[in-house]
């Protein structure tokens, strides 16, 4: 097994041995009857793919096993396993501005992982030898600050920062300005956390856009959702939310390798239209791996 596929399979483990673990049990060598059908949507809807697209799933594989002829429930894996990887484009385009630095705005809820994902992707920016500045624009949370602080000091990478409490737009158009007079390549800004029902946390997310808009016109060249995947469903509201508010470009998922919820990447994909860059497999710095969809779907069913 090569290695990267291994990194998927041991980051899914726990959703692979939970529902998906069971769909596999399931569709074992017995006959195809109304209880299999049953029971396998039971399952995918506590796999976490949503009641609709459980709905779409079982539908598709109804008529598959029409047309084919299928006998047995071990046949319909192969046809699971395509019809889930039908629903998962190939990975997102990372797109980078075609003069001076692309900026890069890091978006999400409270508790989400952003600053330590600012710092994964940091990592694997200055690994392809890219020139990255960071933006510490949580003014709120003093921890988030010196955090960042801590990995540009291990990763050689500058911060720019505020005082306590000062304005995060001020500190977003500093960044930017900074980026540009030290010819950066990468400028990652991380925002504060902040609840989608708090209109004006989310105006001040709207302004943090526009600012960094007058310091390079074209600014921020891509705005990355960082969603907890250990919160399930309950994170597509908040998801549409942010994608209203600041026209979200793509999805970072965190925290796959504790969740047992790893069904809901294909919600997301449905529900918010929105590519899947990134997936965190794990708490190192290299674990967080550009989105695979084969690799994930191999993740996910490794029972099979």
């Amino acid at each position: 097994m090569t290695e990267p596929i291994f990194r998927w399979r041991e980051g899914l483990a726990k959703t692979s041995k939970s529902a998906f673990g069971r769909v596999a049990s399931l569709l074992g060598a017995t006959e195809i009857t109304s209880d299999i059908w049953d029971e396998l949507e039971a399952l995918l809807i506590q796999a976490d793919l949503g009641v609709e697209i459980t709905t779409e799933v079982i539908e598709a594989l109804q008529r598959c096993s029409r047309d084919l002829g299928l006998l047995r429930s071990e046949e319909l894996k192969v046809a699971l396993r395509d019809e889930l990887r039908s629903r998962l484009d190939e990975h997102g385009d990372i797109s980078f501005a075609e003069s001076g630095p692309s900026v890069i705005l890091l978006v999400g809820v409270n508790g989400s992982g952003k600053t330590t994902t600012a710092a994964k992707l940091g990592a694997l920016f200055v690994s392809q030898e890219k020139i990255v500045i960071f933006g510490a624009a949580d003014t709120f949370r003093a921890a988030a600050v010196e955090q960042i602080q801590v990995w540009g000091s291990r990763l050689n990478i500058d911060v720019i920062a505020g005082q306590p409490e000062s304005d995060p737009g001020a500190v977003a158009y500093n960044t930017v300005q900074a980026g540009i007079a030290r010819s950066a390549d990468i400028i990652l800004i991380d925002t504060a956390g902040r609840l989608h029902t708090r209109f004006n946390l989310m105006q001040e997310l709207q302004k943090i856009e526009r600012v960094v808009g007058k310091a390079s016109p074209g600014a921020p060249h891509a705005v990355w959702l960082v969603m907890d995947t250990t919160t399930g469903q309950n994170a597509l509201q908040q998801a549409r939310a942010f994608k209203e508010a600041v026209g979200v470009t793509g999805v970072i998922l965190t925290k796959l390798d504790t969740s047992a919820r790893g069904g809901m990447v294909f919600a997301i994909r449905r529900e918010l239209g929105l590519p899947i860059l990134f997936a965190g497999l794990g708490e190192k710095m290299d674990d967080l791996q550009i989105f695979d969809p084969n690799a994930f779907i191999e993740g996910i069913l490794a029972a099979f």
